[in-house]
């Protein structure tokens, strides 16, 4: 196989898998290590993957890669949707208390949800710091919603700061429903940005029970800055099975993992 052939499969490998391996390459084409790591230098070079440790990732999965707000809206939005409602089964019908609801796509969609909620249900206590969280939930029956300020960032409508960070570390909601950018074994949860990432930090020194809620599109990702351990959820709610090393490591930390 001619490099330039080999090159174009391990392109497709990473955009299909989001990550390849030197080892796994090199077993795969019956070629040395060295060799794959040079197919690797070359694709980066033409912009085509990014290098990380033992292999390579795709370009979008830069550690400070952001999409903005709407972006990220039309992206698996059936999946987001499916996620939310399952993530809803930690409220059943009879659930009183308080909600923290974190800014994101996937916990828009739960305030989507939670905004259909009749008239007639138990009254619920929401808080949150994303402006379009607390905008579904406005004026939403059976429910006293609490908008949290600060700084507000454009690319994701979420109040950052000190000011919202102090604010969240005086609540103790029952339960969080929190977003992240990656979810990764050795890196735990992350997201690009370090305000947003101090805010959710916050969210889980604060919550009662942490509810992690994110596609499969955000297995093994690592963003910028962690903000929270595996050890750190309760629950981990996505749309399809995580890789086993992911799934056993969060079986070590004991968090249940719950698929749409």
């Amino acid at each position: 196989m001619y490099a330039t052939e080999r090159q174009q499969l391990i392109e497709h490998l990473v955009a299909t898998e989001g990550r390849v391996v030197v080892v796994e390459l090199a077993r795969r084409f019956g070629v040395t290590t060295e060799t794959v790591r040079r197919d690797l230098d070359q694709l980066e070079s033409a912009g085509a993957v990014r290098r990380v440790h033992g292999g390579a990732v795709a370009r979008t999965r830069v550690s400070t890669a952001e999409a903005s707000l709407a972006e990220r809206t039309l992206r698996s939005s059936d999946a987001k949707l499916a996620i939310a409602a399952r993530a809803l089964d930690a409220m059943p019908a009879a659930f009183e208390g308080s909600v923290y609801i974190d800014a994101g796509t996937t916990t828009a969609a739960i305030a989507h949800l939670l905004a259909q909620r009749p008239a007639g249900a138990h009254p619920l206590e929401v808080v949150t710091h994303s402006m379009t969280v607390a905008h579904l939930l406005a004026g939403a029956p059976a429910l006293s919603l609490t908008a949290i300020g600060g700084r507000v960032r454009g690319l994701t409508a979420a109040a950052v700061g000190a000011q919202t960070v102090d604010t969240v570390s005086r609540l103790r909601p029952d339960i969080a429903f929190i977003g992240t950018n990656g979810l990764s074994t050795g890196f735990g949860l992350s997201t690009p940005d370090p305000d947003e990432a101090a805010v959710k930090r916050a969210i889980i020194r604060a919550a009662r029970r942490t509810f992690v809620v994110a596609d499969a599109e955000k297995f093994d990702a690592e963003l910028l800055v962690s903000f929270g351990d595996l050890a750190d959820i309760d629950v981990f709610v996505t749309d399809a099975a995580p890789p086993r090393e992911l799934s056993e490591a969060l079986q070590a930390a004991d968090a249940e993992v719950w698929i749409a």
